[in-house]
């Protein structure tokens, strides 16, 4: 029987390109074998398989040993050359594999895994733990550089929160409302959007004119909507279309025209 070795590429193709290089073969001289033509998912991210092939190698008793050796060379130079190139790389060629399997339907588990990955891409010593209820999953982020993961005005925390809610909600028939923390920013930043829908309110109460609580997006507006809604003396609408939406805080006319009770 001749000695095997499998290579593995992002494809069959890239597979068949490095077989090539590492045993210094032609394209015709190569005989292998497809175990895998790998798989893609949203944005090459979650279950990304690199494909896999067997290839037989000939010519000395030991070629397979060396070629052994040339595939750790190979794959500590390509390692190095990656890290490298990461600012030019896409976000499926840097969130494109799972650091460890996921178990089939476990959505929580799935994004957990993925959302480990961007954040180790962008600070050392993150730890990660998961809250599940009804309908609602709650990533928690610990540890690490938590001003570079939430950035300016929370907007990088919503880029990977938005990933990670296309990954979790790829297979659910019925939609998973994800949420992404880092360092209880959300729980500061609800208290201070409180505050400051209870504050406008009292502007509009008193001058009776529309004040403009500024861009927000839905979950922003959502604590706005919650926080005003028992208050009868206004009311709050959303204008505009895309992910951040103007948020207004109206005189509610109905309650001032109703008559006091004496």
């Amino acid at each position: 029987m001749s000695p095997t070795l499998e290579i593995e590429g992002k494809n069959v193709d890239q597979a068949v390109q490095k077989a090539c290089q590492q045993l210094n073969l032609s394209r015709k001289e190569l005989r292998y074998d497809v175990l895998s033509y790998g798989s893609t998912g949203i944005f090459g991210l979650g279950r990304t398989r690199n494909a896999r092939i067997r290839v037989r190698t000939t010519g000395e008793k030991n070629a397979a040993e060396k070629a052994s050796v040339n595939v750790l060379r190979n794959q500590t130079t390509e390692a190095n050359t990656d890290a490298g190139n990461r600012q030019n790389s896409t976000e499926a060629e840097t969130f494109g594999e799972s650091t460890k399997p996921v178990e089939p339907g476990n959505s929580a588990g799935l994004g957990r895994d993925v959302l480990q990955r961007i954040v180790d891409s962008i600070t050392d010593d993150a730890r990660i733990t998961v809250e599940e209820q009804a309908g609602r999953v709650l990533f928690r982020v610990q540890g690490g550089n938590s001003a570079i993961l939430i950035g300016k005005h929370g907007q990088t925390l919503e880029a990977i929160q938005s990933l990670v809610d296309k990954v979790v909600n790829k297979h659910n028939s019925q939609r998973i409302r994800v949420q992404v923390d880092v360092g209880g920013y959300l729980q500061n930043r609800k208290k201070r959007l409180i505050r400051n829908a209870e504050r406008l309110a009292q502007k509009c109460k008193r001058t009776r004119k529309p004040v403009s609580a500024g861009l927000l997006n839905a979950y922003d507006r959502r604590i706005v909507h919650i926080a005003l809604k028992d208050n009868h003396s206004v009311r709050t609408r959303s204008t505009g279309d895309g992910l951040l939406r103007n948020l207004m805080i109206l005189p509610n006319k109905a309650a001032e025209s109703r008559p006091q009770k004496r």
